[in-house]
């Protein structure tokens, strides 16, 4: 396997710094728009399969060029989704498989935004399935940790656990400090304006995917070690597009632990205009409000010496169990940025976002794990992967998942 990882950012490095302790690929090219990135990358880790390259990610062709240029089987997109189908298409092109993290962006209903969904998160790349499986090719979408691995719960929850699922409710939570800033978002702000301002989707099996306003339905869960109860409100995630296609749950969410802090900053930055990615003219120079909002802030990638806590991801199922009995379970993975820091040196919310297109990628190698067309994580068996999660180096990644039983409603 000879891997190429498109982004040398908080997620990029964070793979490439967990791959280099695996032995299942050959050689892995690490490329990115700024050279100097992936080449101090590569020389920090010292390891003789890796190389740093140039990419033009919004070019189709650059992309496909350089896959060509390196004999390149497998490509991780790690880059934000704006360059989603770009790297989509050049890896089709160039007849290689492809993994994202995040998928093709989504448009608003033109009339009801707020009811409806216009296009969907990941529908201009389901709308290219038939080309990628008639061509025997697999482009595993959503193959993070949110999307990704609470998409892999989902699966082993029905296989496994339940008989009945009456919904599968992804919740992700924190308690997360960045000492010395008032403000500084421990992921991609692009991609959280992305997400969160956007009006989020749910799932119901006899009404279909439909939207709601941003910050909805909030609730306090109560997350596993030691995090505690966090609010939640409903944010646009992929999850809710993707675990539809593959299980037969009645329902799907997704809600996000903001806290009330980061939604009112949300909410002004929306009333400003600041959210909008389209250009706006300064003094002759055009320039995106959002991409001066990211310009602003600290990059996550760099934050890691000066957080503290952990991240939780994972799916809340509710239903009738195996024994007929009702069930609801909460199967989640847990990140301590301490922990993250010392062995890795990277920061726990991109590191707990990398490490799963590795296990991925170990898969596929393997043979474990094959397929074609563009398919999400729960087309794919769910026990190989958790199982490799969790077992200890060298044989796995040494990363725990737990099982939480709730009392049923």
């Amino acid at each position: 396997m000879r891997i190429l990882i498109i982004g040398a950012g908080g997620v990029g490095s964070a793979a490439a710094r967990i791959a280099v302790r695996r032995s299942f690929f050959d050689a892995l090219v690490i490329a990115d728009y700024d050279p100097a990135r992936p080449a101090a990358l590569v020389a920090e880790l010292g390891d003789p399969r890796l190389s740093a390259a140039h990419v033009d990610a919004s070019s189709a062709q650059s992309v496909a060029d350089l896959v060509r240029a390196h004999d390149i089987t497998h490509v991780l997109n790690a880059v934000d989704p704006r360059f989603v189908l770009p790297i989509f298409d050049g890896c089709f092109a160039a007849g290689v498989t492809y993994l994202d993290m995040a998928m093709s962006l989504s448009t608003r209903h033109p009339e009801r935004p707020f009811e409806l969904p216009g296009v969907k998160l990941g529908d201009e790349q389901f709308a290219r399935a038939d080309a990628w499986e008639r061509r025997g090719l697999l482009a595993l979408v959503g193959i993070g940790v949110e999307p990704g691995l609470s998409d892999v719960f989902a699966r082993y929850a029905e296989d496994e656990l339940f008989s009945e699922i009456d919904e599968l409710g992804v919740r992700d939570g924190a308690n997360l400090v960045v000492a010395g800033y008032d403000f500084a978002p421990s992921f991609s702000i692009w991609t959280t304006i992305e997400e969160c301002l956007n009006p989020p989707v749910v799932y119901e099996r006899d009404r279909g995917w439909y939207t709601t306003e941003p910050f909805s339905e909030p609730e306090v869960f109560d997350f596993p070690e030691g995090i505690g109860p966090v609010e939640c409100v409903n944010v646009e995630h992929e999850e809710v597009l993707l675990m539809p296609r593959w299980t037969s749950a009645k329902r799907v969410t997704f809600k996000y632990g903001l806290g009330d802090e980061f939604i009112e900053v949300l909410k002004v930055l929306a009333k400003l205009g600041l959210d909008r990615t389209d250009p706006v003219t300064v003094k002759g120079v055009e320039v995106s409000p959002r991409d001066v909002v990211a310009a602003c802030l600290p990059d996550p990638a760099t934050l890691g010496d000066r957080m503290s806590g952990k991240t939780c991801a994972g799916v809340w199922v509710t239903g009738t169990g195996k024994d007929g009995s009702p069930r609801s379970t909460y199967l989640y993975h847990v990140a301590d940025n301490e922990r993250t820091m010392a062995e890795y040196g990277s920061q726990a919310v991109v590191w707990q976002t990398a490490l799963n297109p590795l296990i991925a990628l170990e898969l596929l190698a393997a043979g474990t794990w094959s397929g074609a067309g563009v398919l999400g994580p729960e087309a794919f068996p769910a026990r190989p992967f958790l199982d490799l999660l969790s077992a200890p180096a060298p044989a796995g990644y040494g990363s725990p998942w737990g099982i939480q039983e709730k009392a049923p409603a």
